[in-house]
C-alpha cells in the first residue's frame, strides 16, 4: 500500500494572491538570456541550492529522471566549448535552413560560444530514460516532459538568485555524454551556462507576446 502524509497548504487572501502573483510575474518578466559573463565565481553552496530547487519539480510516476552535472573545471569547460563550436559551426554553415539563420540573425548569435569558458559554471542537464538495478531495468515515464519542467524550475531559481543563464542546445549533443563520461541511459538534454553578467552587458531588444496571443478563455 502507498504511504501518504498530510499536505499543509499555504493560505492567502485573494488580494494577497494577486499581489504575490504580480510580483512573481514582474520579477521573472525581467529575466533575459545573457551571453556575456563575468568570471566572478558562483559558490558551490548556491549551485547546490539551485539544483535542489530543480529537483522539486513534478515528474512522471515520481521517477525524477534527471541528472545535473556541474562543470567548473577550466579544462573541461574548454573541451566542451571546442566540441560545441565544432557542431555549431557545422549548423550555421551547412545544416540550418536560411529561414532559421534569418531568425537567429535578429538575436546576433553565431557559432562562436566563448561563454562556455567564461561563465564560472556550466550545468549540463541529462535525461534518464531508464535505471539499472543489477539485472533489473526500470523504465522512466514522460521523461522529456519531466526534465523540461525541472529545467524551468532551475531557470527561475537562477534568476531569483540574481544570476544569469542561457539555454544552449548544440546539436547533436552526444559529445557531452562522452566528455562527461555519463552512462548510456543518460542523454544530454540542455547545456546551461550560469554566472553573473559582464559589465554593461547588452541583450537583444525583444518583446514578449501579450496575454491575448498566448491564452484562450472559454
Amino acid at each position: 500500500m502507498p504511504r501518504f502524509i498530510p499536505y499543509h497548504a499555504v493560505s492567502f487572501s485573494s488580494e494577497e494572491q494577486i499581489k504575490r502573483a504580480r510580483e512573481f510575474y514582474e520579477l521573472f518578466n525581467r529575466r533575459r538570456t545573457v551571453r556575456d559573463y563575468s568570471s566572478q565565481p558562483v559558490s558551490a553552496e548556491l549551485l547546490k541550492t539551485l539544483i535542489r530547487t530543480a529537483g522539486t519539480a513534478p515528474s512522471g510516476a515520481n521517477k525524477q529522471p534527471w541528472r545535473f552535472v556541474v562543470v567548473t573545471d577550466p579544462a573541461l569547460k574548454h573541451e566542451i566549448r571546442i566540441a560545441a563550436e565544432k557542431e555549431e559551426r557545422e549548423n550555421y554553415e551547412h545544416r540550418m535552413p536560411q529561414e532559421w539563420l534569418d531568425d537567429l540573425a535578429a538575436l546576433g548569435t553565431d557559432w562562436h560560444k566563448e561563454f562556455l569558458e567564461i561563465a564560472p559554471a556550466l550545468i549540463v542537464v541529462f535525461s534518464i530514460d531508464y535505471e539499472k538495478e543489477g539485472e533489473v531495468t526500470r523504465k522512466n515515464y514522460y521523461v522529456k516532459e519531466s526534465v523540461g519542467i525541472a529545467v524551468g524550475f532551475l531557470l527561475l531559481a537562477i534568476h531569483n538568485a540574481g544570476l544569469v543563464s542561457l539555454t544552449h542546445t548544440p546539436s547533436p549533443m552526444g559529445f557531452l555524454q562522452r566528455i562527461l563520461k555519463r552512462p548510456v541511459n543518460e542523454k544530454p538534454y540542455l547545456l546551461i551556462p550560469i554566472g553573473y553578467p559582464a559589465e554593461r552587458v547588452m541583450v537583444p531588444d525583444i518583446q514578449r507576446k501579450p496575454l491575448d496571443q498566448i491564452s484562450i478563455w472559454k
